[in-house]
């Protein structure tokens, strides 16, 4: 590989690892190929890419990009999923994928927003409900505590109102003397 190409993937490689907001680092070894273009196709469709990299350029990439602790997470064959959006997303592909083929796909490790990841990390994001579904529990969370609070107020209004009710009943009820 000449060098001006060599020095341009590492520099694509420095603008990913600081753009993307999850990337997922696996070891494809073993994998067929059809089964890496089914793999790939679903990534696509999720807006999620899947790139496979040379292991001496991606760690001078991430050692560039302040990522030193990345670049231990590059040996042997190793490919990259990127996320931009839903970080979940690319774990949930990916965990489901091998879950549901038993790949020989391995997650080796990953990264969120600038912290390491294991795979166990990788695993358990990929448990996560969608963004979606997590600000509308928190939103839930939030709004409980006031329904109870007006709840708990209005009760004595509610409690008068009734009283008052019932003793207009009774007046009207009554015989009229």
């Amino acid at each position: 590989m000449p060098r001006e190409h060599k020095a341009k993937v590492i520099e694509e490689l420095q603008e990913v690892f600081g753009e993307a907001s999850i990337g997922v680092v696996t070891d494809y070894r073993g994998i067929p190929t059809p089964e890496l273009n089914v793999l790939r196709k679903k990534l696509r469709e999720a807006g999620v890419s899947f790139k496979v990299v040379k292991n001496t350029l991606a760690e001078i990439a991430a050692k560039n990009a302040g990522r030193e602790d990345l670049a231990q997470s590059f040996t042997g064959p190793a490919a990259i999923v990127l996320g931009y959006d839903d970080v979940s997303q690319p774990a949930k592909i990916i965990t489901e994928h091998i879950r549901s083929t038993k790949s020989a796909l391995k997650i080796k490790s990953g990264f969120l927003k600038g912290k390491l990841l294991t795979e166990k990390d990788v695993q358990t994001l990929a448990t996560l409900p969608p963004k979606e579904v997590l600000i509308s529990q928190v939103l839930a969370g939030m709004q409980s505590p006031i329904v109870i609070l007006i709840t708990y107020l209005a009760s004595p209004l509610r409690g008068l109102g009734n009283v008052l009710d019932g003793r207009r009943k009774q007046l009207e009820e009554a015989p009229k003397a």
